[in-house]
């Protein structure tokens, strides 16, 4: 059965600790059962508000596929294997947890006069547990200002992303639309879309039309081609899965 269900971006959780406000789509802090809240493969996906010279301090993972999408500031990354680099607005960056990874991810804006860095981070479980752990980043800003769809983060056979993950039933799609400019997302047994700036209406062509603004997501079920165009200037990132998360991390 075909589905298209709205998440208004006020019916996130919200969640303050030091330095960070959290607003997620998906239950995160606390003891929870990451795949039994998960919607296809995606089992986090947390809008960040990070205060300046403020971060999260030396944490570990395993098992798990992050991507990190920048959208104002910047973010310094340190971890276990002795990787560290900075990602920027226009970046993305993939860090495959594998059998563990210790690391610490910082605002670098200074604490006095400093930029808030807006960060969204998405988790998906990896094709098999254990391995290298192993930390990816690329610039899209050039290819997401030609104003058409971006294959940003994949493992999925046949895709050319900027940057590899380790689930090839997945693909992060992003792109940035001006006023009256449409693109086409694939279809897929289970999309997630998230507006993270500007508005935009969607339709699959078949049901009406869907109007989503900032923070906004629409969470799709065998839904078909989704058409999104720019109702403002907008960016969107857009995951297409073709598979169910089955266990927790």
């Amino acid at each position: 059965m075909s589905e298209m269900v709205v998440v208004p971006a006020e019916e996130r959780s919200f969640w303050r600790g030091d330095g960070i406000t959290t607003r997620q789509s998906f239950p995160f802090t606390g003891n929870f059962d990451l795949a039994a809240n998960a919607h296809g493969l995606l089992l986090v996906h947390n809008d960040d508000l990070i205060d300046p010279a403020m971060g999260v301090d030396m944490h570990r993972h395993r098992n798990a596929e992050i991507v990190t999408w920048v959208v104002e500031g910047e973010i310094s990354h340190r971890d276990s294997s002795g990787m560290r680099g900075i990602v920027r607005a226009g970046q993305v960056q993939a860090m495959s947890a594998g059998s563990g990874v210790t690391h610490a991810e910082t605002n670098t804006a200074p604490r006095r006069g400093g930029t808030v860095a807006r960060v969204i981070q998405m988790w998906l479980p990896p094709d098999a547990p254990g391995g290298e752990s192993e930390y990816r980043t690329a610039d899209v800003a050039s290819a997401l200002d030609r104003g058409g769809l971006v294959t940003v983060a994949s493992g999925m056979p046949g895709h050319v992303p900027a940057v590899a993950i380790r689930n090839d039933a997945a693909a992060l799609h992003a792109a940035r639309l001006s006023a009256g400019r449409t693109v086409v997302l694939p279809e897929a047994p289970y999309g997630h879309l998230f507006v993270v700036t500007g508005t935009v209406g969607v339709s699959n062509g078949r049901a009406g039309v869907h109007a989503l603004g900032d923070g906004d997501a629409l969470r799709t079920r065998r839904a078909g081609e989704l058409y999104v165009t720019g109702v403002q200037d907008a960016e969107i990132l857009y995951w297409e899965m073709h598979a169910a998360a089955l266990t927790a991390l």
